[in-house]
């Protein structure tokens, strides 16, 4: 058992005593990835990974989610450290001796490593309980990649008692190694809409006896990128996509309606709700502009992701401790991604960190991104992750 002492380069050794126990459990769950909220196969493997740790484990109820508490009998604060299980449904195509043996299933956004880095975490911080006071808490959270799985386990009670909380999410197209954060939006919000223009259909030989519904479809597609051109002060910034459109069956007919779908992204909270208001009244004008009719429909998904200051703060001085000041990032600027543990932030202050997995043959800018099928990642510096996990619980 290592001494620990206080977070520095001992507990940065420590983590990388256990790398090839990470690497090994990282390459287990990315071999027989699983989908959404029930993950069966992954909740064995991190069962196994925590027996002997001598940890409180809850099993979830709506989900396959495991709650370990780690509790030094000693008063102090309730850490939470989150690790998300699930997969994404991508074939993967990089070969290796551990590529997805489940058909359409893959680890395309890392959470193998998540989980990975996090089971090594609860090892090193169980086996050097005395090093620190109070009670962590890991979560490991099925059902990010669009499933709310946090939200369902926050119904369950895994925010109970806490007071601050933490995660980490890799990325490859950051330098192998590099650890980042900043305080406030960190990531975006992330919501589908849905429109259904409907006209009437007929021969296209005969459009006059029709009412046909692509024109105004096609328009809605440039219109709906004037709400981010006048509607929104172009301070600032937001994201809207038209990535489906669907319409007709053939040459010569004009279709009854057309359908288009896509995703919205902001920072902020009432820019969210100004894009919700104009995607409606952009979608039913240009709609009856063209004598037809249409349906929207905004489902609701991630709300902006919003470090703490205080929490961001000290995760750059715990992370520049740990791995030096030239191994840690203040960032500027918030990515247009999206996550779950959104739903952790609104409720207790903390923060997440990103750490970066870029291989070693490309540069960040070239490297296979997340979500990718061909995204690899480089286990190298997995260490540095389990050590910085494990250095915000220690962080009091």
């Amino acid at each position: 058992m290592t001494n620990l002492g206080s977070i520095g380069p001992d507990l940065l050794q420590a983590a990388r005593d256990l790398q090839e126990d990470t690497i090994e459990m990282r390459r287990l769950v990315h071999a027989d990835p699983e989908i959404g909220l029930q993950l069966p196969a992954t909740q064995a493997k991190i069962l196994d990974a925590l027996t002997g740790l001598g940890l409180d484990i809850t099993l979830g109820e709506s989900t396959t989610s495991v709650v370990a508490d780690l509790d030094t009998g000693t008063p102090g604060p309730t850490v939470l450290l989150r690790g998300d299980m699930d997969a994404l449904p991508l074939t993967e195509d990089f070969v290796s001796d551990f590529q997805s043996k489940n058909q359409g299933v893959m680890h395309a956004c890392g959470h193998d490593t998540h989980v990975a880095m996090l089971a090594s975490a609860a090892r090193l911080l169980s086996e050097n309980r005395d090093s620190f006071t109070g009670r962590i808490r890991f979560m490991f959270q099925p059902g990010e990649e669009g499933y709310h799985g946090a939200q369902y386990m926050i119904d369950e009670g895994v925010l109970d008692g806490v007071d601050r909380a933490f995660a980490i999410h890799v990325v490859t197209n950051m330098p192998n190694g590099l650890l980042a954060t900043k305080g406030g939006p960190l990531l975006a919000s992330a919501d589908k809409f849905e429109v259904t223009v409907h006209g009437k259909g007929g021969h296209a030989s005969a459009p006059h006896d029709c009412v046909d519904p692509i024109p105004p479809a096609a328009a809605m597609v440039g219109g709906f990128q004037t709400i981010l051109t006048r509607d929104l002060d172009p301070s600032q910034s937001a994201v809207l996509t038209v990535g489906h459109i669907e319409a007709g069956t053939t040459n010569n007919i004009i279709p009854p309606s057309a359908f288009l779908e896509g995703t919205i992204r902001t920072f902020d909270e009432s820019v969210r709700a100004k894009i919700h208001e104009g995607v409606h009244r952009i979608a039913a004008g240009t709609a009856s502009n063209h004598r037809c009719t249409c349906t929207s429909n905004i489902i609701p998904g991630y709300p902006v992701t919003i470090n703490d200051q205080a929490q961001a703060e000290l995760t750059a001085e715990v992370a520049s401790k740990l791995v030096g000041a030239d191994g840690f990032l203040m960032a500027e600027e918030p990515a247009f991604a999206a996550e779950d543990f959104s739903y952790v932030l609104q409720q207790v202050p903390g923060a997440m960190a990103m750490l970066g997995v870029c291989p070693d043959d490309v540069s960040p800018a070239e490297a296979e991104p997340n979500h990718s099928n061909l995204m690899q990642v480089n286990e190298s510096a997995l260490y540095n992750g389990v050590g910085l996990y494990a250095a915000m619980a220690m962080a009091g």
